[in-house]
């Protein structure tokens, strides 16, 4: 096992005459129009003068008229607006550009306690679907300013064997005794939340389903909303990381055997074992062809290196919103070890906290030390959620 830890914006117009009789009409108008927040105020003055002399005099000398040059007016340059390059959807910049206002949580359905919480299914609004999760809430005095919150991120299920009572319980159980609130959100199209599944890697829905699920906790009257968190395994922890590059709110994160590699690592080196197991592979071609499509649309990594950078999370982690703790083992045949290797290196090189443990010879679930891999998440979220907190 190896422990690697990183530290780490009116005028008035008067007019006088020497002559008797003088008559003075000024008008002046204003109006303030007022559109789309932005006031603009106009005022025109309008102004006659009738001069009638009681004596008539001769001038002795009538000047000549001068030829005054009229003012040249010179039209300004029409300048034509470039148009702002279309971001991809999947591209970092554009997530941010996306707003992710969640919803109040409504539960449904209580279900039986845990040890020392309440469960419950409970649903929030993203793009303006229903989506589903498991909901745990402490027993006992909450906190003055809430229970510390927890998004957890399941990795790959097929959506159709997914099941929010059946999966990770043991996880999510972990941390709800020790005084977390725990959300483990069932992304579009699983059970029963409502849209389509479209996959994690070629499309942004769960990314948007994610950051939708932190604002509604932020949202949640028994949650502290300078404390959640965010747990991910596999997909779930690409999904982690990309939510950590994107939203200021997490204040730390936890990632076991994550898709963390860039995306350029994602073509070149992550292939699926033979025989595949549906239900456990974090299946990076599911539904849509994503890796043929987008070379054929827009080259190859070598060929368009931009273009790839640009959808990985890697390139924006001296954006990370917190520290995180990686676990990955040495055995894992889905995801490759070397994704969360390369990440830990990546993250101390840009200055950011993070801790990283490597389990030897464990697989993609780190079954043979998830004990030990549980207690040093829950020591992670205590120091950084509740005594950071």
């Amino acid at each position: 096992m190896k422990l690697i830890i990183g530290k780490k914006r009116r005028t008035i117009g008067l007019i006088t005459g020497l002559f008797l009789g003088l008559i003075l009409t000024t008008m002046i108008s204003g109006c303030i129009l007022e559109r789309g927040g932005v006031i603009i105020e106009a005022f025109s003055t309008l102004s006659s003068a009738t001069v009638s002399p009681s004596v008539t005099q001769s001038p002795t000398n009538t000047p000549s008229p001068s030829n005054t040059p009229k003012p040249t007016v010179t039209s300004s340059p029409t300048v034509t607006p470039t148009s702002t390059p279309t971001l991809h959807p999947m591209s970092i910049l554009s997530a941010r550009e996306r707003t992710y206002p969640g919803s109040a949580i409504t539960i449904e359905e209580t279900l039986e306690p845990g040890a020392n919480y309440y469960r419950y299914i409970a649903w929030y609004a993203s793009d303006g679907l229903k989506i589903y999760g498991l909901l745990t809430v402490p027993f006992g005095v909450m906190p003055v300013t809430g229970w510390p919150a927890i998004v957890f991120n399941h990795g790959y299920i097929a959506p159709e064997a997914y099941k929010t009572t059946e999966r990770y319980i043991g996880y999510v159980d972990l941390l709800a005794r020790n005084g977390y609130i725990v959300y483990k959100i069932d992304y579009r199209g699983h059970d029963r939340s409502e849209g389509e599944a479209h996959g994690a890697y070629g499309d942004p829905g769960y990314t948007t389903d994610v950051l939708n699920a932190v604002s509604s906790l932020q949202a949640f009257p028994l949650a502290d909303a300078q404390r959640i968190g965010m747990w991910g395994h596999s997909m779930g922890g690409f999904l982690t990381l990309r939510a950590m590059v994107i939203s200021p709110g997490i204040k730390a994160g936890v990632i076991w055997a994550g898709v963390v590699g860039s995306y350029p690592e994602l073509i070149c080196c992550w292939r699926h074992p033979s025989p595949r197991v549906p239900t456990l592979s974090p299946d990076p071609d599911y539904r849509f062809s994503w890796r043929v499509d987008w070379v054929n649309l827009y080259g190859s990594p070598e060929q368009n290196p931009d273009f790839w950078m640009a959808l990985s999370a890697n390139s924006y982690l001296y954006d990370l919103s917190g520290p995180i703790q990686l676990h990955h083992g040495t055995g894992d045949s889905e995801v490759p070890v070397e994704f969360s290797e390369d990440l830990d290196q990546q993250i101390l090189a840009v200055g950011k906290p993070v801790e990283y443990y490597q389990y030897e010879g464990d697989n993609h679930n780190i079954a043979n030390y998830f004990n030990l891999a549980m207690q040093r998440t829950i020591e992670f979220f205590d120091r950084y959620l509740k005594d950071g907190g």
